[in-house]
């Protein structure tokens, strides 16, 4: 497969970011206000990124057809990783309850993270999906078409989903509500648009990139939106996650620009060495933050001390511990595979 540099810098900040904001949960146990909520203003796209990636690659890697068995080398290593790291965060939950004044039982708290998604595995489910689809788009040979409006549609379908989902107060168990793919659907578009336009090996069918994406991918557009998210933020009128309304436009500028500003810039040694351990961190270091809480403990140390730390044995540990499980091809499949960059 063709080297794409963009990739390796997106997957890295998109890594970063989902790191930090977890990290931020943590830190705001003891501060909370206007300047820690900015800081999750580029850290609110580490998911997307994560979910346009896993459709950009395989519609490079494969084009219009995909090898057989696909779904389920996908499966082995993608929800693999969901069970066996869910049932760790499950029952280190359960433990943890049964110690509080607010016990559950083992079924009740495993259907919680198993069922209803209730973790930040969720990730893992919409990935499998958007796989699914990719092999439906080259089975059914949907690649035909123009993916242009698709993306348009997507983007409303999106926001519609995410702003009637907030405005009629819908709550199903867990992140059922996260995980449907109508939230993410502009992702899938947006990456074959991208891919569709994109200068790749000779046998890929050209295709002259249209003016409106060109004027998109330009700093000031993303510029002027960050500028009214800050304005709206001091004005109390903004939440800060992947699952709002916002976060769409905001995604579709900031990988314009992106992939259209870093074409061509070789990525460095550090963000090809985040890029190898970015699936093993995704899935463990929110492990490695609670053992650091139940050691240390978020209110024992200067509050410096403790985000230092926070990041030193999250971020250490879990490169580690993807190193241990990649000696084996089983525990590869089982921990989160080390990508070879």
């Amino acid at each position: 497969m063709q080297k794409i540099e963009e990739i390796y810098w997106l997957r890295a900040y998109g890594c970063i970011a989902v790191f930090l904001f977890h990290w931020l949960d943590h830190l705001n146990q003891r501060v909370d206000n206007v300047v820690t909520d900015l800081m999750r203003l580029p850290l609110v796209l580490g998911t997307p990124i994560f979910l346009f990636i896993s459709v950009f690659v395989f519609a490079v890697r494969y084009d219009k057809q995909v090898p057989p068995g696909f779904l389920l080398q996908r499966v082995k290593y993608v929800m693999l990783p969901y069970l066996v790291y869910g049932f760790i965060y499950s029952t280190a939950e359960w433990v943890r309850l049964a110690n509080s004044d607010n016990p559950v039982g083992f079924i009740n708290n495993a259907k919680e993270y198993f069922i209803y998604a209730g973790w930040h595995g969720y990730f893992l489910i919409i990935t499998m999906q958007f796989y699914a689809a990719y092999w439906c788009y080259t089975h059914f040979r949907l690649w035909r078409f123009n993916p242009v409006p698709w993306l348009w549609g997507g983007c409303l379908v999106s926001m519609a989903y995410w702003g009637l989902a907030y405005w009629l107060d819908v709550e199903p168990p867990g992140y059922l509500l996260w995980i449907a793919p109508l939230g993410w659907i502009y992702l899938f578009f947006l990456a074959l648009v991208l891919v569709r336009y994109y200068p790749l090996a000779p046998q890929a069918d050209p295709f002259e990139q249209p003016k409106w994406l060109q004027r998109l991918a330009q700093p000031y557009w993303l510029i002027g939106f960050v500028v009214l998210i800050v304005a709206l933020t001091f004005a109390g009128w903004i939440v800060f996650s992947s699952k709002e309304v916002w976060v769409i436009p905001f995604f579709v500028l900031f990988t314009l620009w992106l992939m259209h500003y870093l074409k061509g810039r070789k990525a460095p040694r550090w963000v090809r060495y985040i890029n190898a351990y970015s699936f093993g961190i995704y899935l463990a270091h929110p492990m490695f933050f609670a053992l650091t809480d139940a050691v240390v403990g978020p209110s024992r140390l200067p509050l410096m001390i403790y985000a230092v730390l926070l990041i030193l044995v999250g971020g250490i540990c879990s490169i580690v511990l993807n190193n241990m499980v990649n000696t084996t091809t089983t525990g590869a499949m089982l921990f989160g595979k080390r990508l070879n960059i």
